[in-house]
């Protein structure tokens, strides 16, 4: 959609100075003067995003393209034998001869109605849709997202026939080109982020006192045009109230729509108030050089508001569209100006255990475990291994956490999960934004909606493929429920590789459960997850009373996740060298690790390992290991599993 202030060549930009600043614990991106939501569809990649706009119109964009994720099944409509809807739309049959009294878009925007917004086809064809909308809407054959997609296609068509110069503040005396062609709605483009997204229709100024996020982005109108009479009758096709209209220009009474940002002695005020009572950590604004306010004046205003007094600035050069007329200003820039409002998060939101919630204890006799079978998982293993950690931990930082078996287990006051496999971690990231029963519904529906199963090879090869094409963290965890032995295994393009788990291989009640039951627990704790390389990890910020967990890969064992060959780094003699320099620079700062290893396995030793521990005060605790779900299969006695500490 064509419209003015849009910023879609600035995204990247805006991104560009984003990550200048942010430290990955960010999880919610608020736009606050979306306009078409070309910002809040770029950054939803990356966030969950909360879109606002004060006009109608561009709050059914949000409703179709922000908040929904694109899961519309139209399934009333296709009981009654309407499969694909916009095809059906598009063909509604309309007569230029015969004008029905209700007809109120003809009668307002095209010749009949003296005005020459649309061709009378074009306005008929409108009046049309916009009623077949309501009806179907009205008979509750449409789910409210199926509304306000269908709405968001219909006025997202209409300015590609509109006989206008690009905004609604006058119709041209001529049909233009575009105006003639015949009006065609197509399907949006939607991306799942499978994150609760939400469309807000509010002052700005309102709005800010009821939410919070950890980026805000706003760009305000900057000079004296008013968007509501810019847009009137995209507007006013959206709100389908049917005003009386007024003069040539057939506009309704937008007074209640007017921005104070587009009035001059206002502007100031509401951008300060608006600032002020704004709850984020990070704000990036858009302005232009020849905006209501000046340049000077909002720096200072930026300045006022940040943390730290700073503010920083980058600068676009801004081509006005072509003129007859030739601005005598020739150095119009745009303006991106970033100011942090609150210290940064350590750990990300919604994983911050509320003051009165009571800290969970473990049970040696109930353990959770991983809803991921991942190889050299350590669930088998708890009842040996946890007994031997300290008794009281403030942080425990499980560096190669994989599946998180051992992690979710063990009792402290903060959790670190890091691991080098980020598409794991963005799972965890993902269950900690879901509410529980929530997730465990959207699994469920998007099987049936795959027509996935035990025995349907088809179904799975083409969820693969679309996963591969559209990796996200939901279809991840439902491709690795399908694959032979539950397993997760990536090619060295990280594109997901593990074939179909036929006859066996489902979302199980048993996975069911231990996913509710991982999910519940993991919410309860005060979590931080991670995707470092353990040598990058910054030790320093721990103490005496912080414990770590090592479960590194195994030097003397292959499995998909260390040799090499799955798109991350494989585990050879350099990197067991580093673990032990970094397990020596714990002791000598007096922090207590335990690290998971073995010494021998089918006949090899670790010799690295275990010359270190002849030379070190470590202790070495044997354990009765057995893993039936590693792809090297050992059998019970083959491998010497330790556990080795420092204390």
């Amino acid at each position: 959609m064509r419209y003015i202030g849009s910023k879609q060549l600035l995204i990247n930009e805006i991104k560009s100075l984003l990550e200048k600043y942010t430290n990955g614990t960010e999880k919610t991106f608020l736009d606050l003067f979306a306009g078409t939501n070309v910002v809040g569809q770029f950054f939803k990649r990356y966030y969950t995003v909360l879109s606002n706009d004060l006009l109608y119109f561009n709050y059914v964009n949000a409703k179709a393209t922000i908040e929904n994720n694109g899961n519309l099944a139209f399934t009333n409509l296709k009981k009654l034998g309407i499969d694909n809807p916009l095809t059906y739309l598009n063909n509604i049959k309309i007569d230029i001869n015969k004008i029905p009294k209700s007809a109120y878009y003809t009668k307002s925007y095209s010749p009949i109605g003296d005005a020459m917004y649309f061709t009378l086809s074009n306005a008929l064809k409108i009046d049309k849709i916009r009623e077949q909308i309501e009806v179907w809407n009205k008979a509750n054959l449409l789910e409210e997202s199926e509304y306000f997609y269908l709405l968001s296609c219909l006025i997202s068509a209409i300015p590609f026939i509109s006989n206008i110069t690009g905004t609604y503040g006058a119709y041209l005396k001529h049909w233009d080109k575009r105006a003639l062609k015949d009006l065609l709605l197509q399907p949006l483009e939607v991306i799942n982020n499978n994150a609760s997204n939400k469309a807000f229709n509010e002052d700005a100024n309102e709005l800010v006192k009821k939410i919070k996020a950890d980026i805000v982005y706003i760009d305000t109108p900057y000079n004296n045009r008013q968007y509501a009479s810019n847009y009137h009758v995209l507007e006013n096709i959206a709100r389908n109230t049917k005003p009386v209209l007024n003069g040539k220009t057939r506009i309704f009474n937008w007074a209640s729509l007017k921005s104070n940002y587009s009035v001059k002695n206002k502007a100031f005020i509401a951008f300060d108030e608006l600032l002020n009572n704004i709850e984020a950590t990070h704000i990036i604004v858009s302005y232009n050089t020849e905006g209501i306010i000046s340049e000077s004046d909002l720096i200072e205003l930026l300045k006022k508001h940040s943390i730290n007094n700073k503010i920083d600035i980058k600068r676009i050069s801004y081509r006005k569209y072509k003129s007859k007329k030739i601005s005598k200003k020739t150095d119009l820039e745009e303006l991106l100006l970033y100011i942090q409002k609150k210290p940064l998060n350590t750990i990300s939101k919604d994983i911050i255990l509320e003051k009165n919630t009571t800290k969970w204890s473990i049970k040696s006799e109930e353990f959770i475990k991983s809803p991921l079978n991942y190889i050299g998982g350590k669930y088998k293993l708890l009842k040996q291994i946890l007994p031997l950690f300290p008794p009281k931990i403030n942080t425990f930082v499980d560096l190669f956490s994989g599946g998180c078996n051992v992690g979710i287990n063990v009792p402290a006051n903060k959790h670190i999960f890091n691991d080098m496999n980020h598409l794991i971690n963005d799972l965890f990231r993902y269950f900690l934004t879901q509410n529980t029963e929530d997730l465990i519904q959207k699994i469920k529906f998007r099987i049936e909606e795959c027509n996935l199963s035990k025995t349907n090879e088809a179904a799975y090869l083409a969820f693969r493929d679309m996963y591969n094409n559209n990796p996200n963290p939901l279809d991840l965890y439902i491709l690795s429920s399908f694959s032979y032995n539950y397993q997760f295994r990536f090619n060295n393009q990280k594109k997901y590789n593990n074939p179909f788990g036929r006859n066996r291989s489902h979302f199980s009640s048993n996975m069911e459960n231990n996913l509710r039951r991982f999910v519940t627990r993991l919410k309860e704790l005060d979590v931080s997850i991670t995707d470092k390389y353990f040598t990058e990890f910054n030790i320093s910020k721990f103490s005496k009373k912080d414990f770590f967990y090592f479960d590194p890969p195994y030097l003397i064992t292959t499995g998909n996740y260390n040799d090499g060959n799955r798109g991350f780094q494989n585990w050879t003699e350099a990197q067991e060298l580093e673990l032990l320099k970094l397990m020596d620079t714990l002791t000598s700062h007096g922090i207590k690790y335990a690290l998971s290893n073995v010494l021998e396995h089918k006949g090899t030793c670790n010799n690295i390992l275990k010359d270190y521990i002849s030379k070190t005060p470590v202790n070495v605790h044997y354990l009765n290991s057995n893993y039936n779900n590693a792809s090297y299969n050992n059998k019970k006695g083959d491998s010497i599993e330790v556990l080795i500490t420092n204390y």
